[in-house]
């Protein structure tokens, strides 16, 4: 899950990128409305955390107003000092925030109430992920196979997470690095090929029911394994 922070305190935008990023969010920072449009308009988000006190021309409110102004859906969560202000949390729930939380907050309850935002738009399709004998749950961090329980490293769950809400559907190898790295990590040229690697093996040998193709110059799809004909 890919999340904008915007926020311009360095001290608390370091916190929530390393805090939720051992939590297995990818958090990309901007510090003002400017760096954030660029941000949106380069990479498909998840979610979006605000800080209502953003400096320069546009604040916080103004930036949310202009965003749903062009229809996004994206869901945004206000991080603010003025969170104790019941005027400042009305404003920005009636411009378009999905929540509000004051600072200073707790770390686990910011990544909860992500998690709860972040599971408003599959609601059709429950809490669990599910394909074959393969159940996840991605809020849990949870992953079974069969029945039994397997762990897998945060950026082999991230593409399997990517892949079973796209059953079927090819995911282009662009979109997967979107939704797993932020801007200035240093990303090998063969890590999807490598990660994508490692995941088959470990699927194989809990011998789950589904299979992960390639689809040359597209990308990857996953796909229930029916088995043989019989």
């Amino acid at each position: 899950m890919r999340v904008l922070c915007i926020e311009d305190e360095q001290i608390a935008a370091e916190l929530v990128k390393e805090g939720l990023g051992s939590l297995g969010f990818v958090i990309d920072n901007a510090t003002d409305a400017e760096e954030a449009e660029a941000a949106l308009a380069a990479v498909s988000y998840d979610a979006i955390i605000l800080d209502l006190g953003l400096p320069g021309r546009v604040d916080g409110l103004t930036f949310l107003k202009r965003l749903r102004a062009t229809k996004s859906v994206l869901p945004v969560l206000i991080l603010s000092r003025r969170g104790s202000e019941v005027q400042s949390r009305t404003a920005g729930l009636n411009a378009g925030a999905d929540d509000f939380l004051a600072k200073p907050f707790d770390l686990d309850e910011l990544a909860a109430r992500l998690r709860a935002l972040l599971r408003r738009p599959a609601a059709l399709m429950g809490p669990q992920l599910v394909c074959g004998n393969v159940v996840m749950r991605p809020d849990e961090m949870a992953l079974e196979v069969g029945g039994q329980t397997l762990e897998l490293p945060r950026r082999e769950f991230g593409i399997l997470a990517h892949l079973l809400r796209n059953v079927g559907r090819p995911i282009p190898k662009s979109s997967i690095l979107d939704k797993l790295y932020a801007f200035g990590e240093e990303i090998a040229s063969n890590s999807i090929e490598v990660q994508m690697h490692h995941l088959r093996k470990r699927l194989a040998a809990m011998g789950a029911t589904i299979r992960i193709e390639t689809q040359r110059g597209i990308g990857y799809v996953l796909m229930k394994d029916e088995g043989p004909p019989g």
